[in-house]
């Protein structure tokens, strides 16, 4: 599953899961652009261990809600490398997983919805537009947008969040069957409580010890357990596959 020569834009990729896909693809002999919004001693240490790990890494702040600051991202990008080979889309608005604190339906504003709408479907929505172009001049290239086991099985229903994610899925479904003629793949990854990461920090431990009980595997995700599933979906080993999701929670959702 090697990735010599690839280039591979992960955004915010400076922590969690994104940092650990960053370093994985890194590990297999990527060039990583690491995207950040705020913490760049995180994004640094990431790059540092891209590097480590016998890859390349690029260090670009970007607001990636921002159509400007997306625009910019990718001209930086080809003007250092001349192309992009994969597109994950990993950053989503800041959210606490926080079953006792969260917002009841009725507590929930449009503007909470609209905010994750945004952070999610919009920055897919306008990187998709920016990479599109780019990739159909090679009639090559990948896409997995990172979404959310909680779409299918709403254990905690967080309403905006997880409307945002479904859309998500939505999204790359229609975007796969519409690219797949040039030799694009669109394809969703789906995890399920990942820990630690700073959204999950603020879940309690009698909820993780529910989601244990009630997972086969019988263990909450890590970060690294994420970043295999991408790399398989932007392999050559997957190259027959499009418009799916694959559910990374332990067994939580079965298909």
């Amino acid at each position: 599953m090697k990735f010599d020569g690839k280039i591979v834009l992960v955004t915010g990729s400076s922590r969690g899961i994104g940092a650990a896909i960053a370093k994985a693809f890194a590990s297999e002999g990527a060039t990583v652009v690491i995207n950040y919004l705020k913490n760049s001693d995180a994004a640094f240490e990431t790059s540092e261990k891209c590097e480590e790990l016998g890859g390349a890494a690029k260090i670009v702040q970007a607001d990636i809600t921002s159509a400007e600051q997306i625009k910019v991202l990718i001209e930086e990008i080809l003007h250092d490398y001349a192309k992009i080979d994969v597109l994950v889309n990993n950053a989503f608005k800041p959210y606490v997983f926080d079953s006792e604190n969260r917002k009841q339906f009725h507590e929930t504003s449009w503007k909470d919805f609209q905010e994750q709408i945004d952070g999610v479907l919009f920055s897919s929505y306008t990187l998709c537009q920016a990479v599109l172009p780019i990739f159909k001049t090679r009639t090559r290239g990948n896409i997995i947008n990172i979404a959310s086991d909680l779409v299918d099985r709403p254990t905690i229903p967080y309403h905006d969040y997880m409307t945002a994610k479904a859309a998500l899925i939505g999204f790359s479904r229609n975007l796969a069957m519409e690219v797949g003629q040039f030799g694009i793949r669109v394809n969703c990854v789906a995890p399920g409580l990942v820990y630690p990461t700073d959204a999950s920090l603020s879940t309690k431990e009698e909820i993780k010890e529910i989601i244990i009980h009630q997972t086969p595997l019988r263990r909450i995700a890590t970060p690294e357990d994420i970043a295999g599933p991408v790399l398989f979906l932007a392999s050559d080993w997957s190259e027959f596959i499009t418009g799916q999701t694959i559910f990374v929670d332990g067994g939580l959702v079965m298909r």
